[in-house]
């Protein structure tokens, strides 16, 4: 799985319409609307790389009252299910 986090600037009346639009698009897993310079935040998980450009730049970028869209790629995943699971393996 290939991961992503995309903020995105939208038109102050159009986020609520924007974050609809965005979340229905196949791959977004989900849209948070968030406090600061970004209006809204896509965690994006696609299958292959390539998958990314019909999301973002074919999809999320296209979306009515979208401005600017920014994609932060995803290295590695850490969670608190996974840390737990290596403390009950002994890892360190």
């Amino acid at each position: 799985m290939v991961d992503a986090i995309v903020l995105i600037n939208a038109e102050p009346n159009s986020i609520n319409e924007a974050a609809q639009s965005i979340v229905e698009i196949e791959g977004v897993k989900d849209v948070y609307s968030v406090a600061g310079d970004i209006d809204l935040v896509a965690v994006i998980s696609t299958k292959a790389f390539d998958d990314l450009t019909t999301v973002i730049p074919g999809g999320i970028a296209k979306v009515d009252g979208v401005l600017s869209t920014q994609t932060l790629m995803a290295f590695k995943t850490y969670s608190d299910k996974d840390i737990n699971a290596a403390y009950e393996l002994g890892l360190d």
